[in-house]
Formats: C-alpha cells, sequence, structure tokens
C-alpha cells in the first residue's frame, strides 16, 4: 500500500464526524439527474445555478490535497528527469515505481479497492502537477482515464473486486484499445471481432489496434470488438461490445514503440489479438452495449486534460519569465519592454482562464446527481477539429430536440406554446432587452463585474437564436456544413470560458481574495 494512500486514511479517520463526506468518499448517487448547464447554452437558456458562486472545496478537501501536493512535488522536482526520460524513450522503472509509491496509478479508483478515491477537483489539481512531464502525464491518463475507467464506471462488482486492486497499485498498468488502421475518429467502423464460443462461455477475439498509449506496459486492456447479436426481430446484427483482455489470456502481442515527436517516453504501439480466448464475464455492460461504454469513457476522461493544460501553461510561464528577468537588451531587462509585457499579460490570462474552466468542469462533476458534462469536458481538453464537431452536433442535437417538441405541441394545438414562441420572435424583432439573471435585484455577479455579465447575457441569448436559425435553415443537413459548426462550436467554447471567469473572479471579490482586482 502507498505511503500516500496510507496518510490519506490517517487524515480521514481523524476528521470528526459532524464533518461531511467530500466528493471523493461519496457513496452511491442517488439525487436526481442534473440538467446540461452548455447544452442549454444552444437555447439561449443560462442555467446560473450550475456555475454561480463558482465551485469550492471543502476545508477537509484542501487539507488533503495539501498533503498529497508536497510530495508529489518533490518527486516531480528531484526524481523526474524529464530530458532524460525524452533522450532515451523510455520512463525509468525506478520513476514508474516512484509513481506507483505515491499513489499516482490509482488516483480515482475508490478506497475500498485500494485506490486514493479522489474527487474530480483533487485529481485535476494533481494533474496540473503530474502533466510537468508529458510522457508520465500521458502514461497516467492512458491507465486511468480511460483504460481502466470502463471497468470503474460499467463493471460488474466482481470485475471491480478482481482488477481494480492490482491496477490502482500499478502492478498491473491498463491501456484502451479502440483506434485500428481503419478506424479513427469514425469510431463505430472498428473490424476487430469477438466471436462466442459454442458452449457460450468465451469469446474468441481477432483483430489489431493501432496507436494504443501503454500497449506495450499494459497487462489489462480495455478492447472493443465487432460481436454477432440476435435483436428481438431474430435478425442477426453486427454490434460493438466491450471486454476487459488480459495480457495473460494468450494471443496477445505488440509491435515496436512508434517513435514519436515529443512525449517520447510514453509507450504508444500497435497490439494484436490472435485468437485471444476471454470469458464471458469479462464483457464490460452488456453484449453490444460498447459503443456507449467508449462513448462515456471518454467523456468522463477528457475533462483532466484542461488542468494539465494549465499546469503546462503557468510552468512555461515560470520559466519564461526567469528568461525576461535576467536577459538585457539596450541596458534594458527584457521585462521591462512594453511588448514583452503585453506577451505575459495574454499568456496569464489564457491560463487563467484555462484553469477557471478546467474547475468549473471538475466542480461541476463533482456535485450529487448525474450531471452531464460531456460537452464541458470536450471543450477543456483542448479541442480539435473532431471535438469541435462534437460539440457542435451534441448542442444543436439537444436544442432540435427541444424545438421539435414544440412545432410538435403547436400542431396539436398547445396555444400557449404558439402564443410563447409568437412573442419571443415579436420581442427580438422590436428589440429585446436580456435578462438572464445574472445582474440586478436576483442578480449573482459581483456588481464590479455588471457590465461583462450583462454582455455574457447578450451573447448566450443571441447564440440560441442563431443555433435556431441555423436548425431552420439547414435541418438534418446541418451535419454536413463543418465550417459552420466549426464557428458555433468556437462560440460556445467562448461562453463557456466567458462564464468561468467571470464566475471565478465573482468570488474571488465576492470573498476578498488576496490578488483579487487581477481577476476583474
Amino acid at each position: 500500500m502507498s505511503t500516500v494512500l496510507l496518510l490519506l486514511r490517517a487524515l480521514r479517520a481523524a476528521r470528526p464526524r459532524a464533518w461531511p463526506r467530500p466528493a471523493s468518499a461519496r457513496g452511491l448517487r442517488t439525487a436526481a439527474p442534473r440538467r446540461a448547464f452548455a447544452k442549454e447554452l444552444f437555447l439561449g437558456t443560462l442555467r446560473k445555478e450550475e456555475v454561480f458562486p463558482y465551485p469550492e472545496i471543502s476545508n477537509e478537501e484542501l487539507a488533503e490535497i495539501s498533503e498529497f501536493v508536497g510530495p508529489v512535488e518533490k518527486f516531480f522536482n528531484e526524481q523526474v528527469d524529464s530530458k532524460k526520460i525524452d533522450q532515451d524513450a523510455k520512463i525509468p522503472p525506478e520513476t514508474l515505481q516512484g509513481l506507483k509509491d505515491l499513489g499516482l496509478f490509482g488516483m480515482q479508483i475508490p478506497e475500498e479497492y485500494g485506490g486514493l478515491g479522489l474527487s474530480n477537483t483533487m485529481y485535476a489539481r494533481l494533474g496540473e502537477i503530474t502533466s510537468l512531464d508529458g510522457s508520465i502525464a500521458v502514461t497516467l491518463a492512458a491507465h486511468q482515464a480511460i483504460g481502466l475507467k470502463g471497468i470503474l464506471i460499467a463493471g460488474t462488482e466482481e470485475q471491480k473486486a478482481k482488477y481494480l486492486p492490482r491496477l490502482a497499485s500499478g502492478e498491473h498498468i491498463a491501456a484502451f484499445c479502440l483506434t485500428e488502421p481503419g478506424s479513427g475518429s469514425d469510431a463505430a467502423s472498428i473490424q476487430t471481432r469477438a466471436t462466442l464460443s459454442e458452449d457460450g462461455k468465451h469469446f474468441l477475439l481477432n483483430g489489431s489496434k493501432v496507436w494504443i498509449s501503454n500497449g506495450g506496459l499494459a497487462s489489462i486492456f480495455t478492447v472493443f470488438a465487432r460481436t454477432e447479436l440476435v435483436d428481438k426481430d431474430g435478425q442477426v446484427k453486427d454490434k460493438i461490445t466491450a471486454f476487459i483482455v488480459e495480457r495473460d489470456f494468450g494471443g496477445v502481442t505488440h509491435g515496436k514503440p512508434e517513435d514519436k515527436l515529443g512525449i517520447r517516453g510514453s509507450n504508444t504501439c500497435e497490439v494484436h489479438f490472435e485468437n485471444t480466448k476471454v470469458p464471458i464475464e469479462n464483457v464490460i455492460g452488456e453484449v453490444g452495449g460498447g459503443f456507449k461504454v467508449a462513448m462515456n469513457i471518454l467523456n468522463s476522461g477528457r475533462f483532466s486534460m484542461g488542468s494539465a493544460s494549465a499546469g503546462m501553461i503557468k510552468k512555461l510561464i515560470e520559466l519564461t519569465s526567469e528568461y525576461a528577468c535576467t536577459r538585457k537588451q539596450f541596458n534594458k531587462k527584457l521585462s521591462q519592454f512594453g511588448l514583452i509585457q503585453e506577451k505575459f499579460c495574454l499568456m496569464a490570462v489564457k491560463a487563467y482562464v484555462m484553469e477557471s474552466m478546467a474547475y468549473l468542469t471538475a466542480g461541476m462533476m463533482d456535485r450529487p446527481g448525474f450531471p452531464d458534462c460531456s460537452v464541458e469536458a470536450a471543450m477543456v481538453k483542448g479541442t480539435n477539429e473532431i471535438l469541435r464537431l462534437y460539440i457542435a452536433l451534441t448542442g444543436m442535437q439537444h436544442a432540435g430536440k427541444i424545438l421539435t417538441e414544440k412545432i410538435k405541441a403547436i400542431k396539436k394545438g398547445n396555444m400557449g406554446v404558439a402564443l410563447g414562441e409568437f412573442l419571443t420572435r415579436l420581442q427580438d424583432t422590436l428589440g429585446r432587452k436580456v435578462d438572464l439573471g445574472l445582474i440586478g435585484d436576483r442578480g449573482v455577479v459581483h456588481p464590479s463585474l455588471q457590465e461583462s455579465a450583462k454582455k455574457l447575457e447578450e451573447n448566450i441569448y443571441y447564440f440560441g437564436s442563431t443555433v435556431r436559425g441555423l436548425l431552420s435553415r439547414f435541418g438534418k443537413t446541418i451535419v454536413e456544413e463543418q465550417l459552420v459548426l466549426k464557428r458555433v462550436a468556437d462560440v460556445v467554447i467562448n461562453l463557456y470560458a466567458m462564464t468561468a471567469a467571470i464566475s471565478r473572479a465573482s468570488r474571488s471579490i465576492s470573498i476578498g481574495l488576496r490578488n483579487h482586482d487581477h481577476e476583474s
């Protein structure tokens, strides 16, 4: 058992009984599902109760994370040689062992399975530190953010008890096997196949996966493969199923590590399965339900990239400022030149916004209930073209469903809905005064930020109007309008960034946080 885990248990045992259990120690969530904040933006709606006030962690969680941060920072500062890791294209065994001893392979695995049981917020905070070495960050993320996440969120109690303890300790390392030579962003087109044996006790797995992080290190794989499934009409269909595959099952091999440009110390390779015998009890979820499992894993695992990126940005600012304050030109330090100061200003703003988005998302995910933060998590990952399409299409699908229900209600003669739609369009034509509840008598934003809050309200409302117009114009063919969808995604990402920054700054000003004037 890691020394950090022993320390954590001692801290939690020492708490007064009156203290509430933190998010990290919560049991099964039983509260009602929560409305999605980002998806509602596509309707021009601001659910302020989801994002105001800015999330805070409890005193006991603050004490816990403070105990973690010190040892982890010390380890990375003194024991991690990032230059050597990148040159050798390998994380040294003693460094990997140090990560295991710190409990970093089981950060979000519950305590009952030997993990640290950290909340999303605490996990994000440690992610700022582990991201200081890219190869280590990728290795840890591939292991727990996606590699073992399927067992954690969709596994049976038997699967969790069997696999999670050794995954938490780092004795076993996990990998996520979805991408194939002919299947990348189009995950539904995978060709790896699992065939059920005649006695129905196991599947024979055959196929290849590419670009698998930890592929050469892992002993446990979450693998997605096509399986035959008989539907209720008696027809045989191909459906994707998720499996827990052990290297010890046999027939599992891997190729040589890819020689990458950057993060060279992380292991990335092809993984091949040839007649690998997988017991029926190693199916994750239901047979044929693998695509949903894959999407849930990816949606829940993305958010940590935001705090990792913020951690890297802050480290770069630190290194750059050291240079700017010592390097001289024309008898002046670089830090004294206005254009250099402007660059530092822009870097600080971007770091602040990224950090604000990351911890707002983590805080929302930690709340009771079942928060749908899939779009928010995609935003904070550091979005590429595919995720931009995901953000835009997911939000527009949500808006389209609501608008379609209104149209059906109007066609059925619901005069209340029809009158509401008529008045909305009339007010828009005449010039609407937008009030989404951020300012005024029932406002939640500090008075000094009213101007910014007002602009945010107006932008959200008119974004909803724009989405309505696009859906009316393109209908279902909107999925083909990639340039339009990119613009939609860019707008909603900026709206979420504005929301996070205003919420955080408002909280800082309200409680008198040190240097809060820099935030406004």
